[in-house]
């Protein structure tokens, strides 16, 4: 573990040395974070819409995920009614930009239209027909894309914990109650059969909280155990200044590479509020000592991501400026969060420089960039 922590250590001082440019409004040069993870993992962000992939912050990425634009309800929001534009717009941007494209998500329980799940009176469907439902949408989707997608979110988000039991089992959704605990097992299925080349992903929240953690992983070891293809595990990053700790993510990353599949660090903000606060703490800007600990936790995390670049394919992150976070209106409507790397005007934030370098206090970082650049 040492010697491979002193390998990555040694390439990000070669990089260090050798990826910068100039940043928009600023003195010093900025590097570019595809660069210098360029030896780890893909860098990803995710693209609310295809309105802004103009925005020159997006050169910092390789991979790019559809935050809304390839849902059920923007692919298909009527019987048969498919609508690629925007999706193809983005699709297109990425191949001429070399990068990556995940599919984001074939199934799910939000974001799908009610008339999936029900016929013309408005009654509940067979398993039968929402089978058919379900296979017409992944294969007409995936089918699409082929060739051009890197990886589908094949299900999003199907553990949730159950009062009744007092168990970790899957979702009470329209999907498990009219056509069984199987669905998942047919979507997997229905999405390789579309596209035999593209990577297909499980993706969830609290993916590093116990026992959570260990109802994922056994969701996922007994697809694999009867046959089907599951190539990653997203564990969607969520998370704030506390929670959860970098050991819990460890362990988490280390039980899911046991299962011989790729981990991706999926939907990555960093806020700067605990769960449970509901206070608006800073509606006109984040103050310095914050920003500080989150430039820590953003260390910390990197750190541990490099350590583990052997079986971390990709790290994304839910948006690029703080001004396009969902975190804003999450859980507390119109609320100000600051959980990425670029503030709202696009600046670099501390949290950024701490990532360029994990093992380097931030200031440190962003002085070694500007010394280069003037010289």
């Amino acid at each position: 573990m040492l010697a491979r922590k002193a390998a990555h250590l040694s390439l990000v001082v070669l990089l260090l040395l050798s990826f910068y440019i100039p940043a928009r409004g600023e003195a010093g040069g900025v590097p570019m974070l595809k660069d210098i993870y360029a030896g780890d993992f893909l860098i990803g962000f995710a693209a609310r819409s295809d309105y802004w992939l103009d925005e020159p912050l997006l050169d910092h990425f390789n991979a790019v995920t559809a935050e809304n634009m390839m849902k059920w309800e923007a692919l298909q929001p009527r019987p048969g009614e498919f609508r690629f534009t925007q999706a193809d717009n983005l699709v297109r941007y990425a191949q001429e930009h070399g990068m990556a494209v995940i599919g984001h998500t074939l199934i799910w329980h939000n974001q799908t239209p009610d008339w999936v799940f029900k016929d013309e009176n408005g009654r509940e469907v067979s398993r039968e027909v929402l089978l058919a439902r379900m296979e017409e949408h992944i294969k007409t989707v995936v089918g699409h894309f082929k060739g051009r997608v890197k990886g589908w979110d094949v299900v999003n988000e199907a553990v949730e914990y159950n009062p009744a039991t007092g168990k970790w089992e899957l979702r009470d959704t329209p999907w498990r109650r009219i056509i069984g605990d199987d669905y998942i097992e047919y979507a997997f299925r229905f999405a390789q059969e579309a596209d035999p080349e593209a990577e297909l992903y499980y993706n969830d929240y609290n993916a590093a909280d116990v026992p959570k953690r260990d109802a994922i992983y056994a969701l996922v070891k007994g697809l694999l155990e009867k046959g089907l293809r599951v190539d990653g595990i997203g564990m969607q990053g969520h998370w704030d200044l506390q929670h959860p700790s970098v050991e819990a993510i460890r362990e988490a990353i280390e039980l899911y590479s046991s299962l011989g599949v790729k981990v991706h660090i999926t939907e990555l903000d960093i806020s700067v509020y605990t769960w449970d606060d509901r206070a608006n703490r800073y509606p006109t800007g984040l103050p310095e000592s914050v920003q500080e600990q989150q430039a820590a936790r953003y260390g910390d995390i990197f750190r541990l991501f490099k350590e583990y670049a052997d079986v971390i394919e990709r790290v994304t992150w839910w948006g690029v400026k703080d001004s396009h976070s969902w975190k804003n209106n999450f859980p507390v409507p119109r609320r100000p969060d600051y959980p990425l790397l670029f503030d709202g005007q696009g600046n670099p934030k501390p949290s950024f420089w701490a990532v360029v370098d994990p093992y380097s206090p931030w200031r440190e970082n962003r002085e070694k960039y500007s010394t280069a650049q003037d010289r």
